[in-house]
């Protein structure tokens, strides 16, 4: 049986598209809800879904995370608060049309764009991520090493406002991954005696921790109600022929910015989302002045720039073994205890996941299009619920899921820890991403320079001119990093901005806003 029949039977496992449906009802959800971020729902997801088979637990990620792309839209859209960072440029235009009585054009608008988003990104992901594997699947010790070390500085440096900061979490996370045994010669470090810690700290309880238990602390303590209210009256749907004609170049521009976008690790949706708003305004002749008044070009452009990212996210981590995001990261944690190691040898010794998980982003992104454009006023309702009830289900679902991947008490001590620890970060200004992944990847850069080491000595790090092109880019993002280091992130950057290009062109209306 060859791989393509091999990935599709699944389709037809009740319990695999029952695991799909959860997936997809949980991502919209999650988007729905503003502060319940798609990273912490996957983080919640792995924990309970370890014990299923790896099929059926990639369902339920992936579609959590597609679905995450159409649910953050509509608290956007109607009460000006993005769902998830993804959709901070959404709220540009689309609370304005919510306001204009043009609510639901802009919700189908958005998921019409979103679901042309993805596609296109996945089509690049089938192009693209083979040939990246192949060549990959060259690299010895050395560049596997440069390879690992360029892919945490590039993470380091964008996801952090100081590289300082940024550098710290990626060191704090280098040191987790060292506690435990020696991979090579089998000898206990940094275990304090403790038996419970002989076998590393448990990934699961990190990241539950870290993006679970964490936001959750934050937003107790930061939590003001809510007085903006959610547009009722949604308007009619369906745009016309030359709202359709408006919409087209801006998401054309916004996919392809996205598709750029999501090949850089770390940069996602939220930073694709303002560029691509930004690009097709300048693009835009005289209909520039429509863009931040409630105009659909301005959605278009948006979703359709912060959805395809995620074809180029994919790519970095099951090509290269590079986390493409956060989401990516908790992805990659959970296949590797499910004995799938994401990277190059990926594509040659299970071929069948990689067809399964495209399938399963694409089928997901094929249902969810559809549900999107559903006449659901109901939803509304919905944005009202307390977030005190949210901060509860969260927390036990942490503790639950936490004790279940071991059925241990002191895994999900741990999980506390480490929340309070996130709350700590979070609070300094310090990103947890760059931890996660500095866990994730430290054994990967550890085991292949400890290899190329003993293979040819330290020359061996610059034998070949793959490994040097690494580390030269790994220097120059250092330096460019450093010496032109930017007071804000690159998000920040962009918003600023927009946010001034609105301001000079609609001075009065910012002033009342």
């Amino acid at each position: 049986m060859n791989a393509f029949a091999q990935a599709m039977q699944w389709f037809a496992d009740p319990t695999f598209l029952i695991c799909m449906a959860v997936g997809m009802l949980l991502g919209l959800l999650v988007g729905f809800f503003p502060g319940v971020t798609m990273t912490m729902a996957v983080a919640l997801a792995s924990g309970f879904t370890l014990t299923l088979e790896p099929a059926q637990g990639l369902a339920v990620m992936l579609c959590i995370y597609v679905g995450g792309q159409y649910g953050d839209r509509i608290p956007a859209i109607l009460v000006n608060t993005p769902g998830t960072p993804a959709s901070i440029a959404t709220t540009l235009d689309g609370y304005p049309m919510a306001k204009n009585g043009q609510a639901g054009l802009a919700l189908v608008i958005s998921g019409l764009v979103t679901t042309g988003g993805i596609l296109a990104s996945m089509l690049l992901f089938v192009l693209i991520a083979q040939p990246i594997a192949g060549f990959a699947l060259k690299f010895g010790p050395a560049e596997m090493f440069a390879l690992v070390l360029f892919g945490l500085t590039i993470i380091i440096s964008i996801s952090a406002q100081s590289l300082l900061k940024g550098v710290l979490a990626g060191v704090f996370g280098l040191l987790l991954a060292v506690i435990g045994r020696d991979p090579i010669t089998g000898v206990a470090r940094f275990t304090f005696g403790s038996d419970e810690l002989s076998s590393g700290v448990q990934f699961i309880a990190v990241i539950i921790g870290l993006f679970g238990i964490a936001e959750v602390l934050d937003q107790i303590l930061t939590h003001r109600e809510q007085k903006t209210k959610a547009v009722q009256g949604l308007g009619r749907w369906w745009p016309n022929k030359s709202e359709l004609r408006e919409s087209v170049k801006p998401a054309l521009i916004g996919t392809g910015v996205g598709l750029g976008v999501g090949i850089v690790p770390a940069a996602g949706g939220d930073i694709a989302g303002l560029i691509g708003w930004d690009r097709a305004r300048a693009a835009a002749g005289k209909l520039r002045a429509k863009f931040g008044t409630g105009y659909v070009g301005g959605v278009a452009a948006s979703d359709a720039a912060s959805s395809a990212t995620l074809g180029g996210a994919l790519t970095t981590t099951l090509a290269l073994g590079i986390p493409g995001d956060s989401v990516m990261a908790v992805m990659i944690g959970s296949m590797i205890i499910w004995g799938l190691q994401p990277g190059p040898s990926l594509f040659s010794n299970h071929p069948d996941i990689v067809i399964l998980i495209a399938a399963i982003m694409i089928t997901a992104t094929i249902i969810l299009g559809a549900v999107s454009l559903a006449r659901t006023k109901g939803m509304t309702m919905l944005l009202d619920i307390k977030p005190q009830y949210l901060w509860t289900i969260i927390l036990v679902f942490c503790m639950v899921g936490t004790y279940t991947t071991t059925n241990s008490v002191m895994t999900v001590v741990q999980m506390l820890i480490f929340g309070v620890i996130g709350l700590a970060l979070k609070r300094s200004g310090i990103p947890a991403g760059p931890v996660v992944l500095g866990l994730l990847l430290g054994p990967i850069a550890e085991g292949n320079l400890r290899r190329a080491l003993v293979i040819g000595g330290p020359g061996a790090l610059v034998s070949s001119w793959i490994s040097i092109a690494f580390l030269l880019l790994t220097l120059f993002i250092l330096l460019r990093s450093t010496v032109f280091r930017p007071k804000r992130s690159l998000e920040e950057s962009v918003l600023e901005e927009v946010q001034q290009d609105l301001a000079s062109a609609r001075p009065d209306d910012t002033k009342e806003s």
